[in-house]
């Protein structure tokens, strides 16, 4: 089925556009631009160059995908801003392309992203996520699986949210959130396992007692994080969950958050 696309609406002719798509009046999509199918582009929203979008997002009135980036090193490199399926992009969302040649700032599938949200250059959030209003996330962060991140919560640079993690409304956090948590505070701290979020994806009681046993040595130990990723192999039962904890842990490069 053909696009229903406003006269109205200014629109580069080298722009690919999928079928069966909506743009309303007062859009402006850039040349260098990809646009899957079944998308709904709402009034006054700006698909800048380097955009890939794929099927059945819909982006609401005022956002600006693919935004240059905010980055003191951008020199007007050729990069991309990646958006895969079924995203919902609510008013006023800014998403920045890459800073270098051949970079991506990615946004997987099924993430809602609320008014105000605005997500930075080379940022890679994956499927299943919710981001509350007006908050921000820096370069250079990953936002893994199934993460919530609430109202006004601000990620500073080079930080990573792990899966099923969920960050409380007005939380800035510098370092990085394991998977599976509720963090909160300031400063930012472990509260406990998120046990809603695991109920309701189908992750077992047995599991959650696990994955509370690991944190337990993590942030009630008096050992370091290292000491603690070790005593987790030891002494707790291995799981995909398991197993993942450990992987995060290994790989921070920033450090995690504060210990209770």
């Amino acid at each position: 089925m053909a696009s229903d696309i406003s006269p109205r609406a200014e629109i580069d002719p080298k722009a690919k556009i999928g079928d069966n798509c909506k743009i309303f009046p007062f859009v402006y999509i850039e040349g260098d631009v990809e646009i899957g199918d079944n998308c709904v582009i709402f009034p006054f929203t700006s698909i800048l160059n380097g955009s890939r979008i794929g099927k059945g997002n819909k982006i609401h009135q005022g956002s600006v995908i693919a935004a240059l980036p905010q980055d003191f090193e951008f020199t007007g490199e050729k990069s991309e801003c990646i958006i895969g399926d079924n995203n919902i992009i609510r008013e006023n969302v800014v998403i920045n392309r890459a800073t270098h040649r051949g970079g991506k700032t990615v946004i997987g599938n099924n993430n809602f992203l609320m008014e105000g949200v605005h997500i930075s250059h080379d940022t890679k959030v994956a499927d299943d996520c919710v981001f509350g209003y007006g908050t921000k996330v820096a370069g250079d962060c990953l936002i893994e699986d199934h993460a919530v991140l609430s109202t006004s919560v601000i990620g500073n640079a080079g930080t990573r949210v792990g899966c099923y993690a969920m960050i409380k409304a007005g939380t800035t956090y510098s370092k990085d959130v394991p998977p599976y948590i509720i963090a909160g505070a300031e400063p930012v701290r472990y509260g406990g396992v998120n046990t809603m979020l695991l109920s309701m994806n189908g992750i077992s009681e047995k599991v959650q007692k696990h994955i509370a046993n690991a944190y337990r040595l993590v942030f009630h130990g008096q050992t370091s994080v290292f000491d603690a990723i070790n005593q987790i192999k030891e002494q707790v039962p291995d799981s995909v969950e398991i197993q993942h904890i450990v992987s995060f842990l290994s790989d921070t490069q920033r450090g995690i958050i504060t210990k209770l």
